[in-house]
């Protein structure tokens, strides 16, 4: 902010002083010139009076006049006009001011900090105040005031004169025709009886001193002793001058001169209509106007003008004068105005009073009236209705309003403002009602003045008529050089008042776009209001600086412009405002550079390539072209050091190191495995399923448990791999170093002669330096693009410098301890360390004839090929899967080696299959296979290989067996293989190689089955004499989409696996061909089922499984072989597993009670259990023929289903899992709810079976009691000796029942209390009697059973089964 060396009080007053014209003979001027000055500059530095002077007002009473300043210039009387805008030249004049005011370096500067910011600027504007200064004395003399209207004339004649008389007669003559001939509008006089002061120069130097004295003497008897004055100058030669060292005051003054024009310019202004002309004085110019023109630049100047003042030449001033000449000029200055100016204005004041007391009738002076205005009464007016017209009217020059305005303008002049401001506010009320807008303005800007100036006021600062004398002046009068010094003035008085808020506004509203350069100024001066205010306002400050900066940089002022924008940036840097900083940003680069500041334009650019920037393409363009511009410039030819360049950026972070070869890609048929690529994103829970599948593999290799020192193969490193380590790489094979270049811009890059840096230290040796030079051509990457050294391409014609950039990756912060978690730490990152260990095998995986779609079940052969390309022999090979029953190399004891018949060669069939008659009635094929012959059970399958070594440079082919999964959809099936070198002792103690392949599963079959005890008692079977009577339904539906184009599914065999059941026969009614079944068809097959011979469940102690094959054709496939076999065991493996999850937690619940009533019921239900335990497997096996390209092919595949519980359906179908309900929340424990075993499981108990005649003819006429026996079968399912209690008094009384069936009696005994060993069967020979013909419903007997050792009796299901129906015909 501009803070004033005077203060306010002062600099306001130095704004409005009197002024006084000077006229002087030729002779005079030459006597002063010998000083290379003019009489008016000569006056110049002493027109401050040191000493207090007084007056008296219209009330005779005493005004003291202190610090008094007057204004002497030469009366020129070119023959110009006032105007509203500035002139070119004065134009030129105040850039010049600017532009030669700069802040010095180590100048004091203010550092505030407001919140978190700290900010430092200049503590002083020097440039504003040169500015203002200069503004205020360039104002032009106008109509409607009368301050900067001369008062007195000096006429200056020398002593040298002949007649000097004459001369002061010629010269007073001369001011009597300039003021009233009407030639002139210009100079403007302030009364018409100017005061003439006659002032005779001696030079003491030439002029005989007795002359001057006498002449002297005669001038007091003609003009009085007050009108006249004896100036003594030069007193000592210019000779002499270099001897002794004179202060010289004229400088600071002249310095200003010497930067205006020195040419007369001629300007008109027009004011309320009226046209008036003046001449500008050589020294002092006049004329202040605004060019909207932009014809020549701010700091262009004329041909023609002079840098030095044609007064003041070469060589210092004041020469020939003495410190006593000092002195007479001091107190020539405060002679004239204490005996000759003061007076003159105080007579004037009376003058003026008395007639406007006598023309206006007034019974008082205006003096006494100032109390209503300072000592209290109504307020001053808050607005100025607008005017009618913005012409407003003239006042003739003997107005009474223009005598009053004349009266205030003298009053304030001579400090005396409690006058001033009673003058004042009068002349604005009869302005106002005249609409006299330009009049009433000007009175209303001297009233605030007068106020604000007035110490002993009771009323404040009224700053709204300084707002209304504003707007006056700027949208009705439409001068903006009076609302620009309404605006200065009352800008400072705010200030002074701590209204910071307010003047900043002010400061504002006067912008506009006919002048950058008041503009520049007004905005930095209100960026300052807001920085000083009592809570600073930071960004407004920031902001009002960067338009401040923005003007001045139109104005031509560029130092200045860069200044507020380097101040600015304290506020925007690292703040988030990304738009304001690349603007700023640039600006500073720019100006720098222009400046001939290149390194601090460098920096500038390159913080606006450096952070992520919002510009648009073609700014950034700009942006871009200006730094490489810049930087070539700065740099040059230099080739000795690569400078860091901050494009493009890299993420260091995002650096990937990726060891070993990339993968080949497929050959002909063969298919790579995918492995790790750099085209892969890392993925967090892959990455744990990878590293679970190893664990296992080293697992399986060391006997079951994983070393302690056991580190996760990687082979591709990122940001989040585990890098606290050293990584591995193998001599020999090649390590990629993946960089992500990031263009933070939007216009493309051309990066050319990439080259990677590296260091190698050898062991027990110094570290060294290389470069390994990877070159690729013009690659260009635009926005977020990732680019891999090793490829590219050419580009030409364009720019190019050369640089390099660091490539520092930082660790993850440590947040382990108290200190890591107070202070910032980050741990190692050591991906671009890796340690060279010796060689090690490389294996290579192939895979032909692998589907990437199948049928669910669908069995599918294909080969996988093994090839060693390294130097050293590999071994310990084994594969790891996510789905391990998706696959399965077979196992030696049951892999077909051959095909056994020519069917299956002939559609190469997977499966191991016999050539067989179908005859009916037939039973299974029964085969006994033991689970260890399947020896590849575990997750981890070791890969079957001659040797178990795999040779350098030999490979090796074997067969792959997979099975489509079960749940349609896309799978995503991950291998693992693990090998070994056959060297111990390596640091490196294996390898991996992984595979990843997506296949899609599309419906096939859906597979429902279930059992049931079948009602035909045992001794009834006639097939088998062990036979139990268990009949198992199999459902079997063609789900599959004509999309696939399968056109029929044929059921070829339906085969069981089990340690304890087996299917015996097919009992389907037309079993005389294949089962087929197109879309949406379905069929049922009924097989009946056995327990496995005693013999059979054990040998050997080993597990023993009995397969079952039930060919519905004419060829019946091996169940027991590889690959059925396998994928059975495979699908039980998982099954068991789900079923133990199911057990082991109702295991660990039943295990927390402890209640006896709890034991019994867990006893009762493992009775219930064992009792419809049937633990069948059933392994459906189809064939598809599907139409593809004009070509039929057949597939092959098996479904499996597991029947545990008789009575359960099962399916084929993996069940979807649904959506866990809601349950609410629950604070309480509720008591658990007491065991009921339902009745529907303790029926299983006991089978009944009603055996009687369907039909039974009785002559009713000769016997009214027809007796029918009835056999009732009794067969105790359960292992355990069961209570029978047999009711036959029930009847049933439903009336359904009654419409259907008649009623009838059981005669004999009705109640039968058994008891039935494990497994038994009892039967009962009951008798029914009927009394009519009819049909009747024999299933009433209720049977009740429980356990020997239990005491609840549970009716059996009997009761709802089908009804027992019998007719009784009448003979």
């Amino acid at each position: 902010m501009a803070q004033c060396v005077q203060f306010v009080e002062e600099f306001v007053q130095d704004s409005f002083v009197p002024m006084v014209a000077v006229l002087c003979s030729e002779e005079a001027e030459r006597a002063t010139r010998k000083n290379n000055l003019n009489f008016t500059e000569l006056l110049r530095p002493f027109c401050r009076l040191t000493s207090e002077g007084h007056i008296r007002d219209p009330n005779n009473q005493l005004q003291v006049v202190k610090n008094l300043r007057i204004c002497v210039n030469n009366v020129m009387t070119n023959p110009n006009t006032a105007s509203a805008a500035l002139s070119p030249a004065q134009r030129r004049l105040l850039n010049e001011v600017v532009l030669s005011c700069q802040p010095q370096e180590g100048a004091v500067t203010n550092v505030i900090t407001a919140g978190d910011y700290n900010l430092n600027f200049n503590a002083t504007t020097p440039w504003f105040k040169a500015y203002r200064e200069n503004f205020l004395q360039t104002m032009p003399a106008s109509d409607h005031e009368f301050l900067n209207h001369y008062l007195a004339c000096l006429l200056v004649v020398s002593s040298t004169e002949a007649v000097p008389v004459e001369q002061f007669l010629k010269l007073s003559q001369e001011q009597h025709r300039i003021q009233h001939s009407g030639e002139y509008t210009n100079p403007k006089w302030f009364i018409p009886n100017t005061l003439k002061y006659y002032v005779l120069l001696h030079d003491m130097s030439e002029g005989d001193e007795q002359r001057a004295d006498v002449l002297y003497e005669d001038m007091k008897q003609r003009y009085g002793a007050q009108g006249c004055y004896l100036l003594k100058i030069n007193s000592r030669a210019s000779s002499t001058a270099e001897d002794e060292q004179i202060p010289d005051p004229w400088s600071q003054y002249l310095h200003r001169n010497n930067l205006q024009n020195q040419h007369y310019i001629v300007c008109v202004v027009t004011c309320n209509g009226v046209s008036k002309s003046y001449i500008a004085s050589r020294t002092q110019l006049y004329v202040y106007g605004v060019s909207n023109s932009l014809e020549s630049h701010p700091l262009q100047l004329d041909e023609g003008s002079d840098p030095e003042s044609t007064a003041g030449g070469a060589g210092s001033h004041g020469v020939c004068l003495t410190l006593n000449d000092h002195d007479h000029i001091r107190q020539f200055i405060q002679e004239f105005t204490f005996r000759g100016l003061l007076p003159h204005i105080e007579k004037n004041i009376r003058q003026l009073n008395d007639q406007l007391v006598s023309r206006k009738g007034l019974s008082r002076s205006l003096f006494t009236a100032t109390k209503k205005w300072f000592g209290g009464g109504k307020g001053p007016e808050k607005s100025v209705h607008e005017p009618k017209s913005t012409c407003g009217l003239l006042y003739p020059p003997e107005a009474p309003e223009l005598q009053i305005r004349k009266m205030a303008d003298l009053c304030f002049l001579v400090q005396h403002y409690e006058l001033a401001y009673s003058c004042y506010h009068t002349a604005k009320k009869d302005f106002l009602s005249d609409q006299a807008m330009l009049y009433a303005a000007g009175a209303l800007e001297m009233a605030a003045v007068s106020a604000f100036l007035h110490a002993g006021a009771a009323r404040s600062y009224p700053a709204h008529y300084m707002d209304t004398a504003i707007q006056t002046y700027r949208d009705v009068c439409k001068n903006m050089v009076l609302a620009e010094r309404c605006t200065l003035l009352s800008a400072e008085i705010l200030k002074s008042q701590g209204k910071y808020s307010e003047a900043a506004t002010l400061l504002i509203k006067m912008t506009s776009e006919d002048s950058d350069l008041r503009s520049a100024l007004l905005l930095e001066q209100a960026a300052h209001c807001f920085i000083n205010m009592r809570n600073p306002m930071v960004r407004k400050f920031a902001f009002h600086m960067i338009l401040a900066g923005h003007r001045f940089s139109k104005a031509g002022q560029r130092r200045h412009a860069l200044r507020c924008y380097c101040q600015a940036m304290q506020v925007y840097k690292e703040r988030g405002w990304a738009l304001a900083e690349d603007h700023i940003n640039f600006t500073i680069g720019r100006q720098s550079f222009t400046l001939r500041q290149p390194e601090n334009a460098v920096l500038a650019f390159k913080q606006i390539l450096t952070n992520d920037s919002r510009q648009m393409a073609t700014q950034q363009a700009a942006f871009l072209r200006e730094y490489l511009y810049v930087y070539k410039s700065v740099m040059g030819e230099k080739e000795a050091s690569l400078p860091m360049l901050p494009l493009p950026c890299i993420h260091s972070s995002a650096t990937r190191v990726y060891f070993g070869h990339e993968r080949r890609l497929a050959e002909g048929e063969k298919q790579a495995a995918t492995h790790v690529s750099l085209d892969q994103d890392y993925d967090q829970d892959l990455a744990a399923m990878w590293c679970h599948l190893e664990e296992q593999l080293v697992a399986s290799a060391n006997r079951g448990t994983v070393p302690v020192n056991f580190q996760q193969t990687q082979c591709c490193l990122n940001s989040q791999t585990d890098n606290l380590r050293h990584p591995l790489a193998v001599v020999e094979e090649p390590m990629i170093v993946e960089l992500t270049f990031r263009n933070p811009l939007k216009v493309s890059l051309a990066l050319s002669n990439l080259s990677l840096l590296w260091r190698f230290t050898p062991d027990a040796a110094s570290p060294s330096k290389e470069k390994m030079p990877e070159e690729f051509m013009g690659e260009t990457i635009t926005n977020e693009e990732t680019l891999a050294l090793g490829v590219g391409q050419q580009t030409a014609n364009l720019m190019v410098v050369r640089g390099k950039q660091d490539l520092m990756i930082q660790g993850p912060r440590l947040n382990q301890t108290k200190e890591d978690k107070m202070l910032v730490r980050h741990g190692p990152d050591r991906r671009l360390d890796p340690i060279i260990t010796p060689n090690m095998p490389l294996m290579e995986v192939f895979f032909l004839h692998f589907p990437t779609a199948l049928l669910c079940g669908e069995i599918r052969k294909a080969y996988v090929e093994f090839c060693n390309v390294s130097s050293v022999a590999l071994s310990g090979l084994r594969v790891a899967s996510t789905h391990p029953d998706f696959f399965t190399f077979g196992s030696q004891a049951t892999t077909p080696v051959t095909p056994l018949s020519p069917t299956s060669a002939k559609n190469c069939s997977a499966y191991k299959t016999l050539a067989t008659v179908n005859q009916p009635g037939s039973v299974a094929f029964e085969v006994l296979v033991s689970a260890e012959d399947f020896s590849q059970l575990s997750t981890v399958v070791e890969i079957p290989i001659e040797g178990n070594v795999l040779e350098p440079g030999e490979s090796t082919q074997l067969p792959l067996w997979l099975r489509g999964p079960d749940q349609e959809g896309v799978h995503e099936i991950n291998f693992l293989f693990y090998y070994e070198s056959v060297e111990k002792g390596t640091k490196i103690s294996h390898r991996v190689l992984r595979h990843t392949v997506f296949i899609c599963a599309s419906r096939s079959l859906s597979v429902q089955a279930s059992a049931s005890r079948s009602s035909v008692p045992p001794h009834h079977c006639q097939d088998d004499k062990g036979c139990s009577g268990t009949l198992v339904v199999i459902d079997v539906e063609n789900i599959n989409t004509s999309e696939s184009g399968v056109r029929e599914f044929h059921i070829v065999q339906v085969s069981s696996s089990s340690q304890h059941w087996q299917l015996h026969k097919c009992i389907n009614p037309a079993r005389d061909k294949d089962c087929k079944l197109t879309s949406r068809e379905r069929a049922k097959l009924c097989f009946r089922a056995k327990r496995c011979k005693p013999h059979q469940v054990t040998s050997g102690g080993m597990e023993k499984y009995t397969f079952a094959d039930l060919n519905l054709g004419h060829e019946r496939i091996v169940s027991s072989s590889t690959p059925c076999g396998d994928f059975f065991f495979h699908c039980c493996r998982t099954t068991e597993s789900q079923r133990a999850d199911v057990e082991s937690s109702r295991t660990s619940s039943s295990s927390k009670s402890q209640d006896p009533s709890e034991d019994k019921a867990s006893d009762l239900n493992n009775i219930v259990k064992k009792c419809n335990e049937l633990d069948l497997n059933i392994i459906v096996i189809w064939k598809a023929f599907v139409v593809e390209d004009n070509k039929q092919l057949i597939l092959e595949g098996q479904l499996h289903v597991a029947l545990q519980t008789i009575g359960k359906e099962a399916t084929s179908l993996t069940p979807k899992e649904e959506a866990q309900e809601m349950v609410l929340l629950k604070f309480k424990s509720e008591q658990p709810p007491p065991v009921v075993v339902p009745s529907a499981e303790l029926s299983q108990l006991i089978k009944t079976n009603l055996h009687y005649p369907e039909t039974y003819t009785h002559p009713f006429v000769q016997n009214s009691l027809c007796l029918v026996p009835v056999t009732l079968t009794l067969s105790n399912c359960s292992p355990a000796h069961v209570d029978i209690i047999v009711d036959l008094r029930h009847k049933s009384t439903s009336p359904e029942s009654l419409e259907v069936h008649n009623s009838f009696n059981w005669v004999g005994q009705t109640q039968y209390k058994l008891q039935l060993r494990p497994e038994e069967v009892l039967c009962l020979t009951l008798q029914a009697c009927f009394i009519q013909a009819g049909v009747y419903n024999l299933n009433t007997p209720r049977v009740f059973a429980k356990p020997a050792e239990q005491g609840t009796m549970c009716e059996t299901s009997q009761q709802t089964s089908s009804p027992a129906l019998i007719i009784i015909n009448n003979a």
